[in-house]
């Protein structure tokens, strides 16, 4: 598929840096994004129920070059794919 396509229906693939502006108003931010694998959202997925879910990861993050997980179970709804993912 390509990147165009993706960014004109605003699809989420994972990786993709998302602008986060959920409930949690102090993470607001830049992230990457990835779909969540807890098995709740993986059941739901499954079953149709609902949108997809997603982890936010820090790609700034400065502890030992690994990803800090700063969101789990993150609504489609709450995030918008970034401009700079482009």
């Amino acid at each position: 598929m390509s990147d165009t396509l993706l960014r004109s229906l605003d699809l989420i693939e994972p990786g993709d840096l998302v602008h986060y502006h959920g409930s949690i108003t102090d993470r607001h931010g830049l992230y990457l994004a990835v779909p969540c694998t807890c098995r709740w959202c993986l059941a739901a997925d499954h079953a149709g129920v609902g949108s997809p879910r997603y982890v936010l990861l820090d790609p700034y993050g400065e502890e030992d070059a690994e990803l800090k997980v700063v969101a789990f179970h993150v609504r489609r709804r709450s995030i918008k794919r970034s401009d700079a993912s482009a």
